[in-house]
């Protein structure tokens, strides 16, 4: 189980990214597309710098959607490989079964 601030951080940054994402793209776009002056590129830029931190999306950590727990996420279930061994094996996946050769 992961300390509950530490997930209450990450929900914050949720929500954080979650307000900014429009603007980021649009500056963003602005950097990227090539008939955008160089001024307006620089002044793009700089407000993405001032920016919050936590606005970009890579500060996220998946997490375990039961427990929280940020190491061996699986993506397509949202849990971690502990948890979803432990649920596979109680039968609450649909559609997975232990496999065994």
């Amino acid at each position: 189980m992961a300390k509950q601030s530490k997930i209450a951080r990450n929900e914050r940054r949720k929500a954080v990214v979650e307000r900014y994402s429009a603007r980021r793209a649009e500056l963003k776009e602005i950097i990227r597309r090539p008939s955008s002056t160089p001024a307006a590129r620089e002044a793009a830029a700089s407000e993405l710098r001032r920016q919050p931190r936590d606005a970009s999306a890579t500060r996220v950590r998946n997490r375990d959607s039961i427990d929280g727990r940020p190491r061996g996420h699986l993506r397509r279930f949202g849990l971690s490989r502990v948890r979803m061994r432990q649920q596979a094996h109680a039968g609450f996946l649909p559609g997975v079964t232990k496999s065994s050769w």
